[in-house]
């Protein structure tokens, strides 16, 4: 039995969840989250405790148990205390700008990159060069700070780039002068 998944979880008294053989939706403060789940992958609900069970114990259903369990926790944490990223811009003239459902980066490039913000996403610039992410559903958020990132990757030698919040870039030495 999975250590991850044996686990109960506990669900906070402003967090509504309907489960069915296949789907549980989780309602709470800052949204509604929904997910498919295995036919192999049993819910039980006591009280403010949720247990994620196993109906067959074989290799791949097992590997499945923690996985399921942790999915599940994750959208009750997001529905009622939200997931935030921090994401910080490195590097001379480098800035962000948030215009209605886009966010504008200067990079360096010789034109200004424009991402679109996806809907359960809300942003909030902070001098120009520190991006705070705020999501109920932690995956579509690590997707979108990692799609940012991408942009523009922290290098080595200078440490210019995206970086995570207490994200630590391992410096190189440069061209070593005789």
């Amino acid at each position: 039995m999975s250590r991850i998944g044996k686990l109960p979880i506990t669900i906070p008294e402003n967090v509504d969840i309907n489960y069915s053989e296949s789907e549980i939706t989780v309602k709470g403060k800052f949204g509604t989250l929904q997910t498919k789940i295995p036919d192999v992958i049993g819910i039980t609900q006591d009280n403010n405790t949720l247990n994620v069970s196993l109906k067959n114990e074989t290799r791949s259903v097992r590997s499945l148990h923690g996985l399921y369990r942790t999915l599940i926790n994750n959208m009750v944490i997001g529905v009622s205390e939200q997931f935030q990223l921090t994401l910080i811009l490195k590097g001379v003239g480098y800035r962000a700008v948030v215009q209605g459902n886009q966010i504008i980066l200067n990079l360096g490039y010789s034109h200004p990159v424009t991402i679109e913000i996806p809907k359960a996403i809300s942003i909030e610039v902070v001098q120009n060069t520190t991006i705070n992410l705020k999501s109920c559903d932690k995956e579509l958020l690590g997707l979108f700070a990692s799609n940012i990132r991408a942009w523009r990757r922290p290098e080595p030698y200078k440490g210019k780039g995206i970086l995570y919040k207490d994200e630590k870039i391992i410096r190189k030495a440069g061209k070593s002068g005789k």
